[in-house]
């Protein structure tokens, strides 16, 4: 409750009159913010994930998530605690498993699957597809703490497979980086709020320019109230990868 407090009490939304993207515009803002987090090589980054609940123990992991954006590939591996070590997820060919490395077994998962029973997402760790998945409007301008923003309605294109069919995003005039989002169900219902606080920049040797990734990622699930998680990307790597790392035989060598 004290953190969701303090992040009330640092985020203050004032309304602002300005003029209104055009969605030529809005289109060209949701394609920087994609392009600026993706890498046309390989992924490799170190996560710090905590999730606070209600009345339970906190939830702890370090692991490390692998990236191949050409080919649409993520895995996330756990690496502690002990008992986690060897756990994953792999996207493949569009689908989403999980191998739990205690029983040696795989299974499916949706796109709203909670990552290590925490309120991160696939999309938390994956490379931003906005403009790809939705379709923007800009909705008006507001003051998000110290910075001025841009507020983005977002809803999903048909036949897109996602986790939210609706977003609002903030994102910061001058720097172009995402400040807020918030996710909706199909009904409107409000079931996440994500804060960016701080935005790091890594040079990228397939690039040869500079890739942004969120340093930090607060959300707070907005259906249990007490409920919130942080996700820390300690380092990122984005030096080329072993050709076969993604696959099922792969993650499952990293728990024997």
């Amino acid at each position: 409750m004290l953190g969701r407090m303090l992040a009330i009490l640092l985020v203050v939304l004032v309304a602002v009159p300005a003029r209104a993207l055009t969605p030529k515009e809005t289109l060209e803002l949701l394609n920087l913010l994609d392009d600026r987090q993706r890498n046309s090589g390989d992924w490799k980054g170190q996560f710090f994930l905590e999730q606070k609940e209600k009345d339970k123990n906190d939830i702890v992991y370090d692991g490390v998530y692998y990236r191949r954006d050409a080919d649409d590939k993520l895995m996330i591996l756990f690496l502690r605690p002990k008992s986690e070590r060897g756990k994953g997820y792999l996207r493949i060919d569009k689908n989403l498993w999980f191998y739990d490395a205690r029983v040696g077994k795989w299974e499916r998962r949706t796109e709203r699957e909670r990552i290590g029973g925490t309120d991160s997402n696939r999309q938390d760790f994956d490379e931003s597809r906005l403009a790809i998945e939705y379709r923007g409007k800009h909705t008006g301008d507001q003051k998000l703490g110290r910075y001025q923003a841009y507020v983005l309605e977002l809803e999903a294109k048909k036949g897109v497979d996602v986790a939210y069919p609706r977003l609002r995003l903030w994102v910061d005039q001058k720097s172009k980086n995402m400040l807020k989002r918030q996710d909706f169900a199909a009904s409107g219902k409000l079931l996440r709020s994500s804060y960016y606080p701080k935005w790091r920049k890594v040079f990228s040797p397939s690039k040869k320019t500079e890739v942004w990734y969120p340093e930090e990622i607060r959300i707070f699930d907005e259906i249990e109230r007490a409920n919130r998680t942080t996700v820390v990307i300690r380092t990122v790597d984005l030096r080329a990868l072993p050709a076969n790392i993604f696959t099922k035989a792969w993650l499952e060598s990293q728990s024997r």
